[in-house]
């Protein structure tokens, strides 16, 4: 007689703890999106898994069983086993899934149990309870908070201002990008799916404070969607402007779009660094080629082409300065002046950042 393995129902603390989190499902499924602090260890490879499915649809559920002890033995089920363990020991405290809390994820735990005796609890209901929890966490939270939005002209310093606030959801941050057509960073956003739950996971550990601040995005962050809750309760919440000068601007805009990422590209591969930051410019570039129109466009692509070859002669990133400055001044204004039109009337106040960490403090949310 098998023994009765734990499961947990409590996705609250599994959340709010950050709990690992081991996936047993292939890793196909895994790629469409998973939770943080989860690592995939699959039971079954993807073609192990196309073959038991192919299996169940054309023989039924029991051959499918059988043809899944059959892949599933000898050196190729104890290697399994083994990694499962190793996780263990790196993390005792955490838990296990498959998709529905079903065969992959009981098999998992028995297994486990057979080879160490340590009952390793597995998610009731598996990873599709716990998606379900929080989309409807991250509904139920949107409905029921106060949102605050901080808005400004691109390079004010949005995101600066924002981690120094305890109760805000960096969306940006959540999304791996910076939400403009320079957006991109040095690695890949999450999946739409793995973007949803972050989110989630974040409104739920700080649901308890009365407001939450949210940095004006539109309605993706570069590929992922902002969920329509979000989106619509920020869309009407109360605006914080804050303001700063073109030359702050440009310091910021220098920073983030030149220093920062032509450091992180090295960082990443020293040996390609340069010319994969050339790419990320010269791309970005090219997203608003239409906006820009062909003229400007090409104007500003030699201007570019001629900064990267400054740097690359001289070390020097002061070729970019013109070009920020011409982004921020006569490609990003205008589209905020025509945008925040639409949106004055919600403005509650307004001034530079120090003056807008004040009044967020008077708001007794920081």
């Amino acid at each position: 007689m098998r023994k009765s393995l734990t499961q947990i129902e409590d996705f609250h603390s599994l959340v709010i703890n950050d709990t690992p989190m081991l996936d047993t499902r292939a890793p196909i499924e895994f790629a469409q999106g998973a939770f943080p602090h989860t690592q995939n260890l699959p039971i079954m490879n993807d073609k192990e898994r196309e073959l038991v499915g192919t299996c169940y649809k054309n023989k039924g559920q029991d051959d499918a069983i059988l043809l899944g002890h059959k892949l599933l033995q000898g050196d190729t089920k104890q290697a399994r086993i083994d990694a499962w363990i190793e996780f263990i020991k790196q993390h005792p405290n955490g838990a296990l899934y498959c998709f529905r809390g079903g065969m992959r994820s009981q098999l998992t735990q028995q297994w486990i149990y057979q080879a160490t005796g340590i009952d390793y609890p597995r998610l009731k209901g598996g990873y599709k309870a716990l998606r379900r929890y929080l989309i409807d966490e991250t509904e139920r939270i949107m409905t029921s908070t106060k949102a605050i939005v901080i808005g400004g002209q691109t390079g004010c310093g949005k995101t600066v201002l924002l981690n120094k606030i305890h109760q805000q959801i960096d969306l940006e941050g959540l999304a791996n990008h910076r939400g403009s057509a320079f957006g991109n960073t040095t690695t890949p956003q999450p999946s739409q799916i793995a973007f949803e739950n972050k989110l989630a996971i974040a409104l739920i550990k700080k649901q308890h404070h009365p407001q939450l601040i949210f940095e004006d995005e539109g309605a993706n962050i570069g590929m992922v969607h902002i969920p329509d809750c979000v989106k619509n309760k920020t869309a009407q919440a109360d605006l914080i402007l804050l303001e700063a000068s073109v030359q702050e601007r440009i310091q910021v805009s220098m920073e983030a779009y030149v220093i920062q990422m032509y450091d992180n590209f090295r960082a990443q591969d020293a040996d390609n660094g340069f010319e994969n930051f050339s790419n990320y410019w010269l791309n970005s570039l090219q997203k608003i080629q239409k906006r820009l129109g062909l003229e400007r466009y090409k104007s500003m692509q030699q201007q570019v082409q001629l900064a990267l070859n400054e740097h690359q002669n001289s070390n020097s990133f002061d070729g970019f300065l013109p070009i920020v400055k011409s982004l921020l001044v006569d490609y990003y204004d205008p589209m905020y002046h025509y945008q925040i039109q639409q949106k004055l009337d919600r403005v509650i106040f307004k001034g530079n950042r120090q003056a807008v960490l004040d009044y967020i403090q008077q708001l007794s949310i920081f």
